[in-house]
């Protein structure tokens, strides 16, 4: 007999997963920063990562499997081959071609959407019954390529959004007014990118909406200047990227909250992209963001805001751009 012999009696075999299984596709900055956000938090104790360079992958998997003490034990797993995926509750894919100074979202989209390909109906193969969450940028072009190539519903198929956006939007806001963040309300919607539209009309603390306060809050004539927060919103990643190369711990703290309102069926509004067609006059199959409620089926709800005339239209823009670049993708 071993040693684990002697020292363990077996009652049953443990099961194989405990049903919150998630997997993340892609090892570069963004992806190591979701999983160690979810694994700091104790979001998820069964993360899986998957990416097609074997060696950092095995580097990375022990790194965080040599914290395991610290972690609350969790099971995390890695292989260049997708059926280590199977049976996950959500996939995350950050894999994709890493966005260069001075490059648009938008510019990436081809190339991203040729990786995507080779990586959605591998996840779908393994895991039929998964919600896919896409980061990948461009975020809304490639959430409406997933859900193309993978056939599920569109409540099963979302975008990280502007779900980042709302919170730089909302971090830069309580810096000018001297309060923290959670206690700011305001949301980025439409595209995560050049054409995100702030709702300045909703912005309120406590209630106390800012434009019964200030009616020219957020346009061009506000002495104020409050319209620069929403431009070093837009301008954030390009500044990050100019100073440190890319983006990462911010995005990945954020798809970990989303991990958690979906792994925990809470039903928390966030700012996510999702299917918009029919929503505020938008006639086209596109992804925006606009805020909507997850749990464990996806997007369960979306809010229908109160949009003025004018961040009506931007939005309605806002989902032009997606169909004029989606014409040009090859599926």
């Amino acid at each position: 007999m071993s040693t684990k012999d002697h020292l363990l009696t077996v009652l049953s075999e443990p099961a194989s997963q405990a049903g919150h299984k998630v997997t993340i596709v892609g090892i570069g900055q963004v992806g190591m920063a979701c999983a160690f956000s979810i694994l700091s938090q104790g979001i998820s104790s069964d993360v899986v990562l998957v990416d097609v360079v074997a060696d950092k992958l095995q580097g990375e998997l022990m790194d965080l499997q040599h914290g395991s003490l610290f972690l609350k034990n969790p099971r995390i797993n890695a292989s260049t081959d997708y059926s280590v995926t199977a049976g996950s509750k959500l996939c995350i894919v950050t894999a994709g071609a890493r966005q260069r100074e001075g490059e648009s979202r938008l510019d990436l989209v081809q190339r991203n959407t040729d990786i995507f390909k080779f990586v959605i109906p591998n996840l779908i193969k393994y895991s039929p019954d998964t919600i896919l969450l896409i980061v990948a940028n461009p975020v809304d072009i490639l959430t409406y390529v997933a859900w193309k190539l993978s056939g599920l519903p569109v409540n099963r198929v979302l975008g990280s959004g502007t779900n980042l956006d709302t919170s730089r939007f909302r971090f830069l806001l309580s810096q000018k007014l001297g309060v923290a963040p959670s206690s700011v309300h305001g949301w980025i919607i439409g595209e995560h990118g050049d054409s995100s539209v702030p709702v300045w009309s909703g912005v309120n603390i406590a209630g106390v909406n800012l434009r019964d306060l200030n009616p020219a809050l957020g346009t061009d004539s506000d002495p104020e200047n409050w319209k620069k927060i929403h431009h070093d919103v837009v301008n954030a990643a390009y500044d990050i990227i100019k100073l440190k190369g890319y983006t990462s711990w911010a995005i990945g703290l954020s798809v970990a909250s989303l991990t958690h309102t979906i792994l925990h069926n809470s039903n928390n509004v966030h700012a996510v992209s999702t299917y918009v067609k029919g929503i505020h006059g938008i006639e086209d199959e596109v992804f925006l963001s606009v805020p909507a409620a997850l749990g464990e089926c996806g997007v369960t709800k979306i809010v229908i805001q109160p949009l003025n005339e004018k961040e009506h239209d931007a939005l309605v823009k806002s989902a032009k751009i997606m169909v004029e670049t989606q014409k040009g993708l090859s599926l």
